[in-house]
């Protein structure tokens, strides 16, 4: 926890993302027997007839069993990995005030990542969003590029919204939409929109489940603070609480509302476990105090063993 912070502290005094998906990236990379990411293997696309004098490497012998006739398979081309990182930049990202917030503790870990493909010469690129898309790029896997979406989650540092609200469902449709090239979408979303409400909850899976229709693989790492927004572990006293998306205000003792409270996102957060694993997707759970750099090693490592 303490080197998080210092490292934190460091990027943050010179404002470098280079500098620290550098130090995040470099420092476990060498631990791992070989990528935690792959590019995604060939697929079988159709059969075409056979042409006197070819190679008869890609013959279909089967088929030609069961027709006397010779045809060939043939397949979609290898391609090396293309990534999507996807940050969810409303309000509630910016909690809390004070210390590693969860929009910053996605930005650099986007940023390592970044940093990660293009050390592995893999295909990236970035969509932030809020109420809807606010910004999205090609995936390519340049050093230009690369600096060039780094220039962006600077940006998005710099410029933190107030009062915008969160509409994931929506943006996750229209990314399937956008993106037709078989890729490994990544999230970085405190999914908290969807937490208290049924049919936003439903909207959802239904969004993630779009996703894998189209043969994307998905990684959510569900940023929170566990300690205030999992345990709503506040002191025995009055509260005025506000809420970042809507402007929404609330005074509550939290005695009164946290077991309903508790109860209500733990039913939620297990639903979306429950979809994650029935749609094959990768849930990180991204306690905010554990820091980025630690929750990414862990996942990458996890990732690599069973590679």
């Amino acid at each position: 926890m303490s080197n998080a912070l210092s490292l934190n502290q460091e990027i943050q005094q010179f404002a470098n993302l280079e500098l620290l998906a550098k130090q995040v990236v470099e420092g476990f990379i060498t631990g791992l027997h070989q990528s935690p990411f792959h590019g995604f293997s060939v697929e079988f696309a159709e059969h075409r007839a056979y042409n006197n004098g070819e190679s008869v490497r890609n013959v279909d012998w089967k088929l030609m069993a069961r027709t006397d006739k010779l045809f060939v398979k043939q397949f979609e081309e290898e391609t090396n990995l293309r990534c999507f990182l996807v940050l969810d930049t409303s309000s509630s990202m910016n909690f809390p005030e004070k210390g590693l917030s969860k929009l910053e503790f996605g930005v650099y870990a986007a940023a390592s990542l970044m940093y990660l493909f293009k050390k592995q010469r893999d295909a990236f690129g970035l969509c932030l969003f809020s109420g809807e898309v606010n910004f999205i790029s090609p995936a390519k896997s340049t050093s230009a590029h690369l600096f060039y979406l780094f220039a962006q989650l600077e940006k998005v540092l710099q410029d933190k919204k107030s009062k915008q609200a969160t509409e994931i469902s929506t943006v996750l449709h229209q990314l399937a939409g956008q993106v037709h090239k078989r890729s490994l979408i990544v999230i970085f979303s405190d999914m908290l929109e969807n937490a208290l409400d049924e049919q936003k909850s439903a909207n959802l899976f239904a969004a993630l489940q779009h996703l894998k229709h189209s043969k994307h693989e998905v990684v959510i790492f569900n940023i929170s603070d566990h300690q205030k927004e999992l345990e709503f572990n506040f002191e025995n006293r009055p509260y005025h609480f506000v809420d970042l998306e809507s402007g929404a205000e609330m005074k509550i003792h939290p005695n009164e509302i946290r077991e309903g409270y508790r109860s209500a996102l733990n039913k939620y957060r297990h639903n979306l476990e429950l979809k994650c694993a029935q749609y094959h997707i990768d849930l990180v759970d991204a306690n905010l105090h554990d820091g980025y750099d630690q929750v990414l090693k862990a996942y990458l490592i996890k990732r690599n063993k069973m590679a």
